[in-house]
C-alpha cells in the first residue's frame, strides 16, 4: 500500500456524511492538515474549509467543483474511503467528522474502520458523541455522572476504576454483551482491556481531554 500522506501535523478527515460547522472548526483548529475522503471534499468546501489531500475511488467526486487539494485515487474496493484514507497516510492522531450521522451502513463500516486501523489513534466526531478504539489502557478525567458507553468490536474483557457498574466480570461480544449507558462515578476513570477491540463513547464535548489524556498524554 502507498503512503501518501506522512503528515507531522494531526489530520482532520472529512467524510460525505453530516458536518457540523462549528465541529469542523473545531477539528481543524486541534488538526490542522485537512484530507477528504471522497466527496467529502464537498462538505469541507462549501463550509469554507480548505482541503490539502483527497483521498479515495472519487466516485463521488465532482471534478469541476474541486480546485486546490491534491488528488489521490484508489480505485481499489475491498476498502471504504475512510479506510482508504487511513492506510495511506500517517499522522500523530487523526479526528474525523462526516462519518457518523446519516446513514446507518456508513456508521457501522466507520467503526470497523477504527478497529482495522487499530495501530493509529483516531477518534470519530459526531454531533453529540464522539467515539475511538480503546487502547489496552487508559485514564481520563470527567465530571462524576458523565454518560460512557462501551461497545466491543469483537470478544474482549477489562477491568475498570471509576465506573458505575464495574466491567470486570465480564466478557464482551458483539452478540452476546455490550457496555452501553454506563457512566462515571469518580472524576477519573481507568480502563485496562485484554485486547484493542473496544470502542469509547463519550459526550463530543470532551473531544480536548480524550486527545490530551489519551492520545498524548
Amino acid at each position: 500500500m502507498t503512503l501518501i500522506l506522512d503528515s507531522k501535523t494531526p489530520i482532520t478527515l472529512v467524510g460525505g456524511g453530516p458536518v457540523d460547522a462549528g465541529l469542523l472548526a473545531q477539528a481543524v483548529a486541534l488538526a490542522p492538515t485537512v484530507v477528504a475522503a471522497d466527496g467529502g471534499v464537498h462538505r469541507a468546501q462549501d463550509l469554507g474549509v480548505a482541503v490539502d489531500y483527497v483521498i479515495g475511488d472519487m466516485d463521488s467526486v465532482d471534478l469541476e467543483r474541486v480546485n486546490g487539494p491534491k488528488m489521490h485515487p484508489l480505485a481499489e474496493q475491498m476498502s471504504t474511503d475512510f479506510d482508504k484514507c487511513l492506510y495511506s497516510t500517517n499522522a500523530p492522531y487523526y479526528l474525523g467528522i462526516g462519518f457518523v450521522g446519516g446513514r446507518l451502513d456508513h456508521q457501522l463500516a466507520a467503526c470497523h474502520s477504527l478497529l482495522r486501523a487499530f495501530d493509529k489513534q483516531v477518534v470519530l466526531i459526531g454531533e453529540k458523541d464522539l467515539c475511538f478504539l480503546a487502547p489496552r489502557k487508559m485514564k481520563l478525567d470527567m465530571a462524576v455522572g458523565t454518560r460512557l458507553s462501551l461497545f466491543p468490536m469483537g470478544e474482549v474483557s477489562g477491568v475498570s476504576n471509576g465506573l458505575k457498574w464495574p466491567i470486570h466480570t465480564y466478557q464482551f461480544s458483539p452478540a452476546l454483551m455490550i457496555g452501553t449507558s454506563n457512566e462515571t462515578d469518580a472524576e477519573q476513570i481507568e480502563l485496562t482491556f485484554n485486547h484493542r477491540r473496544m470502542l469509547v463513547i463519550l459526550p463530543v464535548e470532551l473531544l480536548p481531554e480524550v486527545i490530551s489524556q489519551v492520545f498524548i498524554g
